[in-house]
C-alpha cells in the first residue's frame, strides 16, 4: 500500500527488532517515540530512495521486494539530507494548478510554478525574454489578479492564522477565470496555491462551500448516532460516508500497528476491483518522512499519477529550495506514482486519521481512496473531508477509551477467577481447570513449568523443549521476573529453529526461583488473512515490481518466524498474576494462605477506602456548596437536600426529604425528561448537562419554576450496589427567562439582543452560511471584538479561530459540528466551549443554538446564546490584572535568582574538586559524589527554566552512564532534614544487585523526579511515623540491539495520604494548578514520561503510595549494541 513520502523501503527482517521485555510492573499506556527506530527507518529510506533513483540513471531494474528485504542499513548523511529535501523541498508541483510564493508584506513574488504563465493566461514577448527577466520574479502578485481578488488576499495576509480562510476565491486580471486559492505560510513568506474552478461550480460561492459542510456534518451526526463498542462499524461508515462524499471508485482504512506495519481494516470498492480488505504491508510502504508530512497536512490529492510535474522557478537570493511541506500541489515521488500505476490507481486521496490524548497526538491511520482514472475533488469538499477525519478521530479515540477499559475489565474477572482457583488448588488451579491462563492474554498455548515437572495447554513446545527453555532463561536471564518476545529466534533461545511457526512468540513470568508460567504465539502469518492474497498466474513480476501483492509478499517475509507483539495490557495482566503467585507461594511455605486472599482483595479494600472518602467529601460538599445539589434513593424520594437548593426552590430539607423528585418536586414539563435520567443513573448509565425545570414553593417568588442544568451521578455503595442518584446542578432561571422570552419574540428582536441590561446573556447569531449576523452587546464586553468587526466574518474559523483563538483544533471541530447541526435545523443545548477573547483572557461557557426562522418557517440560520461559567466576570478581569502584574514580578525575581545563584554554586563545585585531589576516605568520597549529584540537580533546574520545552516534551534527555545506588543516595540526602525535623522512619532496603544496576538515561532528571515524588510522601506523612522506599526489578526488554531494564518504585506511607488538589494538579496541571506542589509534581510526571515512565498514586487502606514505572536502558546492553557484528 505505497504512499509517498520517502517512498519505499524497510529494514530487512534481521533489521526488524525483536520486541522483547524481560517483565517488570504496569508499563505505560502511551508509549514514547522510539527515535532510535525513527532514525534507523529513515537511513532505510533514504538509501532505497537513492537505490531507485539509480536505478532511473542506470536503466536497471529496481526490483522491489529484494530492496524492501535487503535495505541498507546506514547511510551516508548527504543522502539523509538528500532524501529529506527531496520529499519536502522537491520543486515540482502537479500540474493541475499553479503555485507563487510571495514575500510578505509586500506581496513581491519569490517563487512560481512554470504553468503559471498558461494558466492564469499570462505572456510575454518572448520566451528569451521570458528567461532573461526570469520571468514572474520580483513582480507585485497582486498585479495578477482583480481588485476585488486583491482585497481577499490582502485581508488574508494580513490574518495571524492565514490558513482558517481558505480557501479564498480569487479571478485572473487577464482571463477572469476562477481560482480556489489555498495560502499558508512558509519560513520565507507565504505560499499561494491556486486551484483552476469552473464557473458554474457551485463550491465557489460561499452558500456551496457551507453546503459541504453541511453534507459533512450529516456523516459526522451518522457517526455519533451509531452504537459504542464497535470500531469495524465505525470504520465501515466512514468509507461509505466519504465514498459519497468523493465518488472515488475505493475507499479504505488504513490502521497503523504498534510496529508501524499497517493493515486495511475497512473498504468499499467498485464490484470489479481486487478487494484490499485484510491486506497487511511493511512499514516503510508509509514511511517516517511521509507519516511526518501526514501530521502537518492532513489531506493530500494527486489527480494523475501520469502527468508530468510542473517545476517551481525561484529567486536565487533564496538559500535552499521552498518548501512545499502544506502545499496541495506538491508533486509526488516518481517511486509513489509507479507504484500507483502498477496497481492500476491513477488518482488518489490520502486523510490523516489523528488521534489526540492527554499530551500528545498519534498517527493513527490513514483514510485512502483510490480511482481508476483522473480525478479532481475540489478544496471545499476536501476540507469538508478533513473536517470529517478530525471528527472521526474523536469519535475513534472514545472508542479506543471504551475497547481498552472493556479489555481491562475482562482481564480483571478472569485474574479474579484465576485467583479464586488459587485459593482451592494453588498452583495447578489455573491450569487444570477452566477458565484457564490460556483465558488471561490470547495465545496459541500456554504451560505450567512447576518443580520440573510440565502441564500443556493448546499449542506448544513439547515437555522437554518447554524444559530447555526454562533452563535458558535461567542461564541467559536469571536476573529477570519474566521475558516476553514476539521471535524467541531474535531473542537468542537457540533451540528456536526446532520450534517452527507453530511456536514464535512467548510471553513468561517467573513465579519462584526456577518455576516459571509460559504463553505461547505462533507466527503472524497464521492470524493474517487476505482476500487478494492469491498470487494470479498472470502476474509474473509480482516479485520484484511495485504492487500490493508485492508488499504483502514482503510483510510475510519481514515477519516470518515472529507472532503477534504482546501489547502492554497483556503484560501488565501477566505481571499482576505473577505478583499474586508470588506471595500465594509465600504464604503456602509459610502455612497461611490468608494474605494471598488479601492481596486478591486489595482492589476491592482500595475501592472501600476511596469510596468512604469520596462520600465523606460529598457529604461536606452537599453541606457548603454554592451550586445546587440533591440526592434521591432507589425508589425516586429525595434523602439529600443542601442549603442552595432549599433556596432557590423555597423548600427547605425538612420539608424536602422523602418527597418524590418526579411527582413533587419536578415540573410536569420536565417529569419525562427527570424519568429517564433517573432509570438510566439506575442502571449506572451517568448523564451530563441535562436541563431540569423544577416548581417554586418560595412565597415571594419572582417566577414559577426554577431552571437548572444538572449532572446525575450514580450513588454506590463499597459492594458497588447502586443505592440512588446524586444531582448536582446549576441555576440557569435568569439567563433561561430571557432567552425564552427571545425565541418566542416574532417581531423586531434589535432592542433585546443591543440591550446592557445584565440578564441578557452574550448572543450571536449565524447565517445560513455560517456567517455572523447578529453580536451583541454583551458578547463585546465578553470577548473585547466589536460587532464592527465580526459581521459578515465566518464564525468557525475567522472569528473562532481567529480573532478568538481556541485551544485546538479539536476544540474547533466541536464547535463547527455544533454550530452546522444549529444552521439545518437541529439544536443543541449546553455544548462546553472556551476560548481566548481579544486581551487573551480565557473564556469558559456552556453554548446553546436554536434554529432562526423567517415568516415561512424556512431555516435562515441560528442564535447562539452563552452561560458563562465563571460568574463575576469584572472581578476576573481585575484579578487578571493584578495576577499579570504579581506575575512579570515574580518572573523578575526569578531571572535575578537563576543568575545568582550560580555564582555561588559554582564555588561550591570548585571547593569540591580540590577535596577529591586530597586524601579522603571511602566514605568521605561518597558523600563527597552524593553532594555532587545533588548541585547538579540544581544546576539542572536553573538550566530547565524554560517549562514550555518540559510540558511540550521537546526537551532533550542528558544521557550518561550511572549506577542505580548513587541516585537512590542522592535522593535520600535531599530529605533527611524534613525526615528528622517530623521524627520519622525512613525504611530503604534496597537488595545490592539493585544498588549496583548500571544504567544509560538521564541521572540527574531522574533524581529530580523521584527526589519531588518522595518529598511529598514525606511532607504528608503523619508526625513520628514511618515512609518506605522499595525497589522491584522487572521484565527486561531487548529493544533495537539495546538491552532495557523495567524497574518499578513504590514510595509508601500511612495515613489518608496527598490531598486529592494535589494529585489532580499532577496529572491535569496545565494554566490551571492551585500549588507549587502541584506545579512540580505536574512537571515531574511531564519529566518521567519524557524518560519512558509513569506515575500513580494509589490509596489503600491505611496507607498510600506513589508508583513509579521506569523503562530505562542498561549499561551491558548498551555495550553489546556498540559492538560490530
Amino acid at each position: 500500500m505505497e504512499l509517498e513520502g520517502g517512498e519505499r523501503a524497510k529494514q530487512h527482517h534481521h533489521q526488524q527488532q525483536p520486541n522483547t521485555t524481560f517483565s517488570s510492573s504496569a508499563a505505560s499506556s502511551m508509549k514514547p517515540i522510539n527515535k532510535g527506530k525513527a532514525i534507523a527507518q529513515y537511513n532505510a529510506d533514504a538509501g532505497l530512495m537513492a537505490e531507485f533513483e539509480q536505478s532511473a540513471v542506470s536503466g536497471k531494474s529496481f526490483n522491489y521486494s529484494k530492496s524492501v528485504i535487503y535495505a541498507p542499513q546506514s547511510v551516508p548523511e548527504e543522502k539523509i539530507t538528500a532524501y529529506l529535501s527531496r520529499i519536502q523541498r522537491g520543486g515540482l508541483i502537479q500540474p493541475f494548478g499553479c503555485m507563487i510564493a510571495i514575500e510578505e508584506p509586500t506581496f513581491r513574488i519569490i517563487g512560481y510554478s512554470e504553468n503559471c504563465f498558461e494558466l492564469l493566461g499570462l505572456c510575454l514577448d518572448s520566451e528569451d525574454e521570458c528567461k532573461r527577466l526570469k520571468g514572474l520574479i520580483g513582480i507585485d502578485a497582486r498585479s495578477l489578479f482583480t481588485p476585488a481578488s486583491v482585497a481577499s488576499l490582502t485581508k488574508a495576509a494580513a490574518s495571524r492564522e492565514i490558513s482558517m480562510l481558505n480557501p479564498i476565491w480569487v479571478y485572473s486580471r487577464s482571463t477572469q477565470k476562477p481560482f480556489y486559492a489555498i495560502l499558508h505560510r512558509i519560513d520565507v513568506g507565504i505560499v499561494i496555491d491556486l486551484e483552476p474552478a469552473r464557473l458554474g461550480d457551485p463550491a465557489l460561492s460561499l452558500a456551496g462551500a457551507v453546503q459541504s459542510q453541511k453534507l459533512a456534518v450529516r456523516a459526522i451526526a451518522r457517526l455519533q448516532s451509531l452504537p459504542a463498542g464497535d470500531i469495524g462499524v465505525l470504520c465501515d461508515t466512514v468509507v461509505e460516508d466519504v465514498q459519497k462524499l468523493t465518488g472515488y471508485d475505493r475507499v479504505m482504512v488504513y490502521k497503523f500497528h504498534d510496529d508501524d506495519h499497517g493493515e486495511v481494516v475497512s473498504e468499499i470498492r467498485r464490484s470489479d476491483l481486487e478487494p484490499y480488505l485484510g491486506l497487511h504491508y511493511p512499514a516503510s510502504d508509509i514511511p517516517q518522512a511521509a507519516r511526518f508530512l501526514f501530521k502537518q497536512n492532513r489531506v493530500r490529492m494527486i489527480c494523475d499519477c501520469h502527468v508530468n510535474p510542473a517545476k517551481v522557478i525561484q529567486s536565487d537570493e533564496l538559500k535552499q529550495p521552498l518548501c512545499l511541506v502544506n502545499s496541495t500541489l506538491r508533486s509526488p515521488h516518481e517511486c509513489h506514482t509507479q507504484y500507483m500505476a502498477n496497481m492500476g490507481s491513477i488518482a488518489s486521496l490520502a486523510m490523516a486519521v489523528v488521534i489526540n490524548g492527554n499530551d500528545s497526538s498519534k498517527l493513527w491511520g490513514l483514510v485512502v481512496c483510490h480511482h481508476t482514472s483522473p480525478r479532481y475533488v475540489p478544496f471545499p469538499r476536501r476540507y469538508a473531508c478533513e473536517f470529517l477525519m478530525q471528527a472521526f478521530g474523536l469519535q475513534l479515540y472514545m472508542e479506543l477509551q471504551l475497547a481498552s477499559q472493556l479489555t481491562e475489565k475482562k482481564i480483571l474477572r478472569t485474574q479474579t477467577l484465576l485467583c479464586d482457583m488459587l485459593l482451592r488448588d494453588a498452583p495447578l488451579g489455573i491450569v487444570t481447570q477452566s477458565p484457564n491462563i490460556m483465558d488471561l492474554v490470547k495465545c496459541d498455548g500456554a504451560a505450567l513449568y512447576y518443580r520440573e515437572k510440565c502441564w500443556l495447554l493448546g499449542v506448544t513446545p513439547t515437555e522437554s523443549q518447554v524444559k530447555d527453555i526454562a533452563e535458558w532463561l535461567l542461564s541467559t536471564h536469571g536476573d529477570s521476573t519474566g521475558l516476553s518476545t514476539d521471535s524467541l529466534a531474535d531473542a537468542g533461545y537457540p533451540g528456536a529453529a526446532l520450534l517452527g511457526d507453530a511456536v514464535c512468540g512467548m510471553a513468561t513470568a517467573r513465579i519462584t526461583s526456577k518455576d516459571f508460567l509460559f504463553w505461547f504465539r505462533s507466527h503472524t502469518a497464521k492470524e493474517v488473512k487476505w482476500g487478494g492474497a492469491k498470487h494470479q498466474p498472470e502476474d509474473k513480476d509480482d516479485g520484484g515490481r511495485m504492487h500490493p501483492r508485492s508488499s504483502f509478499n514482503v510483510f510475510l517475509e519481514v515477519v516470518k518466524s515472529r507472532s503477534l507483539p504482546w501489547e502492554i495490557p497483556e503484560i501488565n495482566a501477566i505481571h499482576s498474576l505473577q505478583l499474586i503467585m508470588r506471595d500465594s507461594f509465600q504464604e503456602m511455605h509459610s502455612g497461611s494462605k490468608v494474605f494471598v486472599y488479601a492481596q486478591q482483595n486489595d482492589t476491592d479494600i482500595q475501592g472501600v477506602d476511596e469510596l468512604s472518602s469520596v462520600a465523606f467529601e460529598m457529604v461536606r460538599l452537599i453541606e457548603t456548596a454554592t451550586a445546587p445539589i440533591f440526592g434521591v434513593d432507589t425508589a425516586g424520594l429525595i434523602n439529600g437536600w443542601n442549603a442552595k437548593i432549599a433556596e432557590l426552590t423555597g423548600l427547605q430539607a425538612g420539608e424536602a426529604m422523602g418527597k418524590s423528585l418526579v411527582n413533587e418536586i419536578v415540573h410536569e414539563d420536565s417529569r419525562k425528561v427527570t424519568e429517564n435520567i433517573l432509570r438510566r443513573a439506575l442502571q449506572g448509565e451517568e448523564d451530563k448537562n441535562v436541563e431540569l425545570k423544577l416548581k417554586n414553593f418560595g412565597l415571594h417568588r419572582q417566577n414559577s419554576v426554577v431552571y437548572i442544568v444538572v449532572n446525575a451521578c450514580t450513588s454506590r455503595d463499597y459492594t458497588n450496589d447502586v443505592l440512588g442518584v446524586c444531582f448536582v446542578g446549576q441555576d440557569i432561571t435568569s439567563e433561561k427567562v430571557v432567552m425564552d422570552k427571545f425565541i418566542r419574540l416574532q417581531g423586531d428582536y434589535r432592542a433585546i439582543i443591543q440591550s446592557l441590561n445584565p440578564l441578557i446573556p452574550p448572543i450571536f447569531a449565524s447565517d445560513e452560511n455560517a456567517c455572523c449576523s447578529e453580536w451583541n452587546a454583551a458578547m463585546e464586553n465578553l470577548t473585547g471584538w466589536s460587532r464592527s468587526k465580526v459581521i459578515g466574518k465566518v464564525l468557525p474559523g475567522e472569528i473562532f479561530g481567529g480573532l478568538c483563538q481556541l485551544k485546538g483544533q479539536d476544540t474547533l471541530t466541536k464547535f463547527m459540528i455544533m454550530l452546522y447541526q444549529g444552521i439545518t435545523g437541529h439544536d443543541t443545548e449546553k455544548f462546553p466551549f472556551g476560548f481566548s477573547g481579544r486581551k487573551g483572557n480565557f473564556v469558559e461557557v456552556f453554548l446553546t443554538t436554536n434554529k432562526r426562522t423567517d415568516a415561512e418557517g424556512n431555516i435562515i440560520g441560528c442564535f447562539c446564546f452563552l452561560q458563562v461559567i465563571v460568574p463575576d466576570l469584572d472581578q476576573a478581569h481585575k484579578g487578571n490584572k493584578q495576577e499579570d502584574e504579581e506575575f512579570f514580578t515574580k518572573l523578575k525575581q526569578l531571572v535575578y535568582m537563576r543568575q545568582e545563584m550560580k555564582n555561588p554554586l559554582n564555588g561550591i563545585r570548585f571547593t569540591h574538586k580540590l577535596l577529591e585531589t586530597t586524601g579522603i576516605s571511602e566514605n568521605q568520597k561518597q558523600f563527597l559524589e552524593t553532594s555532587d549529584a545533588c548541585e547538579r540537580q540544581i544546576l539542572a533546574i536553573i538550566d530547565d527554566m524554560n517549562l514550555g520545552s518540559i510540558e511540550g516534551g521537546s526537551m532533550e534527555l542528558r544521557m550518561e552512564e550511572f549506577i542505580l545506588g548513587n541516585v537512590l543516595d542522592a535522593v535520600v540526602s535531599q530529605v533527611m532534614i524534613l525526615v528528622r525535623e517530623r521524627n520519622l522512619q525512613l525504611v530503604h532496603e534496597i537488595p545490592e544487585e539493585i544498588k549496583t544496576l548500571s544504567l544509560y538515561g538521564d541521572q540527574i532528571r531522574l533524581q529530580l523526579v523521584l527526589s519531588d515524588f518522595l518529598l511529598n510522601v514525606i511532607h504528608h506523612a503523619p508526625p513520628s511515623g514511618w515512609v518506605e522506599i522499595s525497589i522491584s526489578p522487572g521484565l527486561k526488554l531487548i529493544q533495537d540491539g539495546n538491552e532495557f531494564i523495567r524497574l518499578q518504585f513504590r514510595m509508601t506511607h500511612p495515613s489518608k495520604g496527598l490531598p486529592s488538589t494535589l494529585i489532580q494538579d499532577m496529572f491535569e496541571g496545565g494554566n490551571q494548578w492551585t500549588t507549587q506542589e502541584g506545579l512540580g509534581l505536574n512537571l515531574s510526571r511531564k519529566l518521567l514520561n519524557k524518560m519512558n515512565g509513569q506515575v500513580r498514586y494509589v490509596r489503600e487502606h491505611n496507607k498510600c503510595y506513589f508508583l513509579v514505572d521506569l523503562e530505562i536502558q542498561t549499561r551491558k546492553g548498551r555495550q553489546k549494541a556498540s559492538q560490530p557484528e
